[in-house]
């Protein structure tokens, strides 16, 4: 169990995940005539207002600790830059924590809150799963039944052995709770989106009803954790694409443009958080007048 943990978390595996979808990514559209950029950029561009705007806005209206609107964005952007550079993507919500921490939230509170916004993006995904269910067979509608059943009993064991982090954390009210909902919603949209971007950008097609089917049954393995771009969901997706007519090489080149194509958006709006922190850092220390040679010492 301990080499198998090491192997996960070890941080060249992502690295070397990452690098083979980059290579996959650009070689598929290489290869293929039809392939072209244009169209996964442009389904780039729902996905970042979704994870980047969107989820942050669902964090904030989740938040205790008082902080603004861009204050969320610009740690949510850094905490995705560093989950897409660890294994399992565990950086992410960690650093979520840390910076919530650092506002004087108390860490027990700021664990409760990050996982509480987790588990409203999972409710996006049940209810997109609902949503699209009647397109689900019924194994797989009877798989993700179970998961949630598993969920709503580890919530009500956490309540009845630990009644006081629900004393320090009050659960959301039904407008909070559906306005979450309803940005998981949305933002389940925008990765279907840039799924679709990724197809056409490889010169595949799909059905607008396929891909919904493909894209709600594979969000059953996205509640698994992910090493680097390389997931359950985007495997799931992959046998999905297939079963619809994309071409192996296609389906493969697809999903990979899904997991590299999230590092541009990471790197420059996660990027650019962390080098204006630092920046703001500094200056103070930079423009600290400096005591002159000159000058007597007290004595």
């Amino acid at each position: 169990m301990k080499r198998l943990r090491a192997a996960v978390t070890n941080p060249w595996l992502g690295f070397i995940v990452l690098a083979a979808s980059v290579v996959v990514s650009v070689w598929s559209i290489s290869t293929i005539p039809e392939a072209s950029p244009l169209p996964v950029l442009l389904g780039l561009l729902p996905w970042t207002v979704g994870k980047y705007v969107l989820c942050p806005l669902r964090w904030h209206a989740l938040s205790m600790g008082g902080q603004s609107r861009w204050w969320h964005m610009r740690a949510y952007a850094e905490s995705e830059l560093l989950g897409l550079a660890s294994p399992v993507h565990a950086s992410a919500d960690l650093w979520r924590v840390h910076r919530l921490h650092q506002t004087g939230l108390g860490r027990g509170l700021a664990v409760a809150e990050v996982a509480l916004d987790r588990v409203i993006g999972v409710g996006g995904i049940a209810l997109g799963v609902v949503l699209a269910g009647v397109t689900l067979p019924w194994h797989v509608l009877l798989a993700f039944g179970a998961v949630a059943l598993g969920a709503a009993v580890a919530v009500l064991l956490v309540r009845r052995w630990r009644p006081d982090l629900f004393n320090r954390r009050p659960l959301p009210s039904p407008r909070v709770l559906a306005l979450g909902l309803g940005i998981s919603l949305t933002y389940q949209a925008g990765v279907a989106g840039l799924i679709l971007g990724s197809v056409i950008g490889v010169g595949s097609d799909v059905t607008l009803l396929g891909l919904v089917t493909v894209f709600a049954a594979s969000q059953l393995a996205s509640i698994l954790p992910r090493i680097g771009g390389a997931d359950p969901h985007n495997a799931a997706l992959a046998v999905g694409l297939t079963s619809l007519g994309v071409p192996w090489p296609a389906a493969i080149g697809a999903v990979s443009l899904v997991a590299v194509v999230p590092w541009l958006p990471a790197l420059l709006l996660g990027g650019t958080s962390f080098a204006a922190r630092r920046i703001a850092a500094l200056l103070p220390v930079a423009l600290t007048p400096r005591p002159s040679p000159l000058t007597p010492r007290p004595r």
